[in-house]
């Protein structure tokens, strides 16, 4: 019985140590022609960044989502309140990628009527 709950509180030790791990800049996502593939990244990489570059990576897939929607105008505070939303979302789900949870939480967004469709 002790030994089960040495191993057990070790092992609770050992994975919030991990997740608790020291942030890694997005440089370290470059690669060698200079580019992030940020199709490829995922909620644990957003998650385990930088605050400031998480702010500049959301702000790049904004861009990135109102050019496709052929928008000329950002919404500030929806967008913060999505770049919350998805940090939120990557780290529950550190496995998914990054678009994945930001197109979640847009399709919620729309759902309960806090983004409008242009």
């Amino acid at each position: 019985m002790t030994k089960g709950l040495i191993l057990g509180i070790a092992a609770a030790l050992s994975i919030a140590g991990a997740a608790k791990a020291d942030p890694v800049d997005l440089s370290a996502y470059v690669d060698a022609n200079g580019f992030i593939k940020v199709q490829k990244l995922t909620c644990a990489q957003l998650a385990n960044t930088y605050q400031e570059d998480a702010n500049a990576l959301m702000s790049w897939y904004s861009g990135w989502y109102n050019g496709l929607a052929h928008k000329n105008e950002m919404d500030y505070k929806k967008g913060r309140e999505l770049e919350h939303l998805v940090i939120e979302y990557c780290k529950a789900h550190p496995g998914e990628k990054i678009i994945h949870a930001i197109a979640v939480n847009l399709k919620d967004m729309r759902a309960e009527g806090l983004m409008q469709e242009k």
